[in-house]
């Protein structure tokens, strides 16, 4: 029950924290002992989802176990990127409009702030288009991925994962607002590099020294 009220506190953020509009968006979790992830009903208004609406699906098998309501169509990338990377707890789809708007035009969110640096340790890479038939998102995001906890999908969106569901709710609310700050620099002018081994000391402090 944990699992899901965590899940649907996120999915209530994405319009909170203005990540999405109606129903461009989910948030799912998974717990590894049960080998259990919920997520979003596909369609459902966000403030009618409840801990107990959320879908819960067997993720080894992809099977829906004790609900009527249908997953988000997103399930497929979900269920691929949970068998597909170790320690992942929380998954974010999002087409918020800043990171979108570097999708849309095939861009990487370069490496130009601290900020970045901070939480993604490398620029936030752009995958290129893929169609969202069978795992090839999920394929693609295993290809194109670096230590970034998130992903632009080219002409589509962004992905972003953690640990938990409220890390990879972080995830991709960073993701938004530096993408909002490096394209508002780039209307100033073009913005700077940090180099990789000055971003390291940033990736260093914030994982290792940060907070309590």
């Amino acid at each position: 029950m944990e699992l899901r009220k965590e899940v649907c506190k996120a999915n209530k953020l994405l319009p909170e924290t203005g990540l999405v509009t109606m129903h461009s968006g989910n948030a799912s979790g998974y717990d590894p002992e049960s080998q259990m992830l919920v997520i979003k009903p596909s369609g459902m208004d966000y403030d009618k989802i409840t801990p107990e609406s959320l879908v819960q699906v067997h993720v080894p098998t992809g099977e829906i176990l004790g609900s009527s309501l249908r997953p988000s169509v997103d399930l497929p990338h979900h269920l691929f990127l949970y068998r597909n990377i170790p320690g992942l707890k929380g998954i974010i789809h999002t087409h918020s409009n800043y990171a979108t708007a570097f999708a849309a035009v095939g861009k990487s969110v370069p490496l130009v702030l601290t900020a970045i640096a901070d939480e993604f340790g490398a620029e936030i890479p752009c995958a290129p288009y893929v169609d969202n038939e069978g795992e090839h998102i999920g394929e693609a995001i295993l290809k194109y991925r670096n230590r970034s906890p998130a992903i632009l999908m080219g002409n589509h969106g962004v992905f972003a994962w953690g640990d938990s569901p409220k890390s990879a709710l972080k995830a991709a609310v960073m993701t938004e607002d530096v993408a909002k700050t490096v394209w508002l620099a780039m209307q100033i002018g073009s913005p700077k590099p940090i180099p990789a081994e000055e971003a390291e000391k940033w990736y260093d402090r914030y994982h290792n020294r940060y907070g309590q």
